[in-house]
């Protein structure tokens, strides 16, 4: 059985580095054929908006668009139920394929078997 990924990013463009570290770990985990499960949260979460991807900026990172893209085909992108009450959003709002579910649904993930859990 493969090995799973969660992956929870609580940072945004305050803290360009650690976010995209965190993108850049889920592609490229999904390209290798890990089933990823990336969970958006704190600052993050405004990248599940339409849009919002393409206004961060990182030099010599790859485009978080095209990250997010490649995690959203071949992987799960979750934001927290909590952030996104906090910011007035709801699945209506969000990129197609993004979910909301809570701190329960996380650590069921989290604790699965053959599972690796990170958060940056």
């Amino acid at each position: 059985m493969p090995k799973k990924l969660v992956i929870k990013v609580t940072a945004g463009a305050e803290s360009a580095e650690r976010c995209s570290q965190a993108f850049t770990v889920a592609a490229v985990a999904v390209a290798s054929g890990v089933e990823v499960s990336l969970w958006l949260t704190g600052e993050s979460s405004w990248f599940a908006l339409p849009g919002r991807a393409a206004e961060f900026e990182l030099p010599h990172a790859a485009p978080l668009p095209d990250l997010l893209d490649s995690i959203l085909a071949g992987g799960r992108v979750t934001l927290c139920t909590q952030c996104a009450t906090r910011r007035d959003l709801t699945e209506k709002d969000l990129l197609e394929g993004v979910r909301i579910a809570g701190a329960q649904v996380f650590v069921q993930e989290a604790m699965a078997d053959d599972t690796q859990a990170l958060v940056y």
